[in-house]
């Protein structure tokens, strides 16, 4: 089968950064599906693997975390899915990824994808949409709107929101709970896109954040999303959050003082949408789940698309390009590629 991948760390600019290849069909066996590839999307855990987690000499590793495709086999103790299922799903960064025709999952982790969006536009929502879910609901604890209490004055921060995490929290906050959205953004592109979204209020990251915070008159943050600059942005959360406020990241603390959280009691997450399927934790079928209830959120027109991007078919030197495009920063939205050439 065709396929992009590595087999050492190298600089995106390097020829043999990416390089497409011809491996071996895997079969499916226990739990998994076989999937035919149809669209896939690129995220930052692409260029950070490929740049620090090396496959062992001589193997070759393949990059992708978001993918549609159709099922054309099931393992024996696979239940859910039948051949002819067109699926999407975030995988497991312990397996061969999505840059591939063919690809190996666990049923538990994937859902039927969306039926009103192209292949392409539902690559682009897997990993970002368990991302956002898990850190708003299992880590942050925004009270949804089916259960929130009357009179509810939750301010969630939203750091880099125009990226792809961002474009789908910002959404799922003002669809599911009554908080009140302030978005990170500093080109008008950047704004005028999650304004698209929903953000209740946009501030530049350029300029500090406080001074624009508290000018909008609404009431101390009680929950951040920090979803990248995690490092240089810490002690202004902790100075903008209120007693026993919740500060949730996905990216690193560098040297940032965790201490800083202390005399307001905060409380600090870090959300790894991998962590369910890397432990196989007991509850793993969530994420299959959750991938379900978005393709009904996107089916009954509550959330949209979020494809800022698509660079053509799968091919190495297009996986190059976004690539680059996401170790830039500048990305909005999601990137996506679609098809294999013949």
């Amino acid at each position: 089968m065709k396929a992009i991948g590595f087999k050492t760390s190298l600089p995106i600019s390097d020829p043999n950064s990416l390089m497409d290849l011809e491996l071996p069909q895997p079969v499916a066996e226990g739990q998994d599906l076989l999937v035919r590839i149809k669209a896939i999307a690129v995220n930052p855990v692409d260029y950070k693997v490929r740049q620090f987690m090396p496959p062992a000499d001589g193997d070759t590793k393949v990059l992708g975390w978001d993918a549609v495709g159709e099922v054309v086999a099931t393992g024996s103790a696979a239940t859910q899915f039948s051949p002819g299922d067109t699926v999407f799903y975030a995988g497991d960064i312990t397996r061969q990824g999505s840059n591939a025709e063919y690809q190996l999952v666990d049923e538990r982790i994937v859902g039927l994808k969306p039926r009103s969006l192209s292949d392409a536009d539902a690559a682009a929502l897997p990993l970002t949409s368990i991302t956002a879910w898990e850190l708003l609901f299992d880590h942050l604890g925004l009270q949804r709107k089916d259960t929130a209490t009357e009179g509810n004055k939750d301010v969630l921060l939203v750091t880099g929101a125009a990226g792809g995490v961002g474009s789908i929290l910002v959404q799922l906050a003002k669809t599911l709970t009554h908080a009140t959205v302030i978005a990170t953004a500093s080109r008008q592109s950047s704004v005028e896109w999650v304004k698209k979204l929903g953000a209740d209020h946009v501030v530049s990251h350029n300029e500090p954040l406080q001074a624009q915070i508290e000018a909008l008159d609404i009431g101390q943050v009680t929950h951040v999303a920090s979803l990248n600059g995690t490092p240089g942005y810490f002690e202004t959360y902790t100075e903008l959050l209120v007693p026993f406020g919740k500060i949730a990241l996905i990216d690193d603390v560098g040297d940032a003082d965790i201490s800083l959280i202390k005399s307001k009691s905060l409380s600090l997450h870090w959300e790894f949408m991998f962590a369910r399927s890397m432990h196989q934790a007991a509850d793993i079928q969530t994420q299959g789940d959750l991938l379900n209830q978005i393709a009904e959120m996107v089916d009954s027109g509550l959330l949209q698309a979020t494809t800022g991007k698509h660079l053509g078919s799968i091919t190495a030197d297009n996986l190059k390009a976004a690539h680059t495009e996401l170790e830039s920063g500048t990305a909005i939205g999601k990137i996506v590629l679609e098809g294999f050439n013949d």
